[in-house]
């Protein structure tokens, strides 16, 4: 027994070992069998996969830069000399807080003209009202003149001449207090109209203090003590910040004296595409991240959208604002915005591989029935069609698919110089 045991261990040995060398040389001849019968029918085979849907919840990323919610540029309305500058960069201010004051010694002298100016013309009126009283007086006794005459033309102790006399002069009075009382109007109309030049002016310096116009930060200072302020409300020389990479860099000549921005709460404008526009509703949150604080988000909500695509572009111009209390974001960051979009009609999606680019546009090589010709039917050949198809988000390695397909298509995958129009072909599935 233990002979026929050896025996068997040796028989079993050597047919493991002419197994080992038959198999896999059969395997490669099955393959030369076959790839030599695919040569000889003229059929090439490619990869395929089948279009899907994507899902109908995705989460859109956009980029976007941080901007201030209001950022005024400050101008002095009133020409003069910086007196005092009472802030600098990076100080925060309240709306109506005084940053700079000015010396203003041509406008001092306008108030002073313009006041002389009033007082002069309410003495004109002064005048006007007193001549008016006389004028009265005279139209009084000239009246009680004319009845005195009149009475004693009637007994014939006077001559018509002199009651005709007295009747003109009578006239004469009354039409002169009526040129008085026109004179007082005119007057009067001159004092406003003096009182309003010098209110004008006056309210003119009043900005000799330049004041902040809302609440926020300084983050650009064009003037020091002693600048000339133009008739433009700019500061006239060389910025004081004349270092290379400071901000408001630059001649101070025809440029603001100072810059607020707001940044209690940050804005970011992002055009939203086509195909996620109708997704997007006033009110819905987002998801803001920034390279300078990895693993943070912080929230947004959209609170302004367009309403209207682009023509050139086909985005939506929308509007997401940032809590920014602690005061960590600044305008200018770029930031990446992730939002939450729900499509009722998710388009469909293709592999990136699967997109050719032909002469009508974008096409994607889908299989067709073959016609019932040559055994085409029998050995399980496809007719290629090249689909002329809309694209939509490129995620990679797949790609939204926004027309052209229904979604039953099966797709060809790194199509080669065998997939043309018409071609027949085996459909090979891709391994996953």
């Amino acid at each position: 027994w233990k002979v026929l045991l050896v025996c068997l261990l040796v028989v079993a040995a050597v047919v493991a070992i002419g197994l080992a060398g038959y198999l896999p040389r059969h395997e490669r001849d099955r393959a030369a069998v076959k790839a030599a019968s695919d040569i000889r029918t003229g059929i090439p085979t490619v990869t395929v996969v089948k279009v899907v849907r994507a899902p109908a919840d995705v989460e859109l990323s956009l980029p976007g830069s941080i901007s201030a919610t209001a950022e005024a540029s400050i101008y002095a309305r009133a020409a003069g000399y910086v007196r005092k500058r009472l802030v600098d960069i990076g100080d925060r201010v309240q709306a109506g807080q005084v940053l700079a004051e000015l010396d203003t010694p041509e406008l001092d002298q306008q108030v002073a003209q313009l006041q002389a100016a009033v007082a002069q013309a309410r003495q004109q009126l002064t005048q006007t009202r007193a001549a008016l009283v006389q004028a009265e007086s005279q139209r009084d006794l000239a009246k009680v003149t004319f009845e005195r005459y009149d009475q004693l033309l009637k007994k014939g102790a006077v001559a018509r001449q002199d009651a005709d006399n007295q009747e003109s002069a009578f006239k004469t009075s009354a039409a002169f207090v009526d040129a008085q009382q026109a004179n007082i109007r005119a007057a009067e109309e001159n004092v406003r109209q003096s009182q309003a030049n010098l209110d004008r002016v006056l309210t003119l310096q009043e900005y000799k203090n330049v004041r902040a116009p809302v609440t926020g930060v300084v983050t650009v200072r064009n003037i020091d003590t002693g600048y000339l302020i133009s008739t433009s409300g700019a500061g006239q020389g060389n910025t004081p910040l004349d270092v290379p990479g400071a901000q408001g860099i630059a001649a101070a000549g025809g440029n603001e004296m100072f810059r607020v921005a707001q940044i209690g709460t940050l804005r970011i404008l992002i055009s939203v595409p086509q195909a996620s526009a109708t997704g997007i509703t006033i009110g819905m949150p987002a998801r803001v991240t920034v390279n300078e604080f990895p693993g943070r988000n912080f929230p947004g909500k959209v609170t302004r959208t367009a309403n209207s695509l682009d023509p050139n572009s086909r985005t939506m111009l929308t509007q997401i604002d940032i809590p920014n209390s602690d005061g960590k974001l600044f305008p200018g960051m770029y930031a990446q915005i992730y939002l939450q979009i729900h499509r009722n009609t998710p388009p469909l999606l293709v592999p990136g591989d699967a997109i050719m680019a032909g002469p009508g546009g974008m096409q994607v090589a889908i299989l067709l029935d073959a016609p019932e010709q040559q055994g085409a039917e029998k050995q399980g050949a496809k007719r290629i069609h090249l689909q002329t198809v809309q694209l939509g988000r490129d995620y990679g390695a797949q790609t939204e698919i926004i027309s052209g397909l229904e979604g039953s298509e099966t797709a060809v995958v790194n199509p080669g110089d065998d997939v043309r129009e018409g071609n027949l072909v085996k459909g090979e599935a891709r391994a996953k």
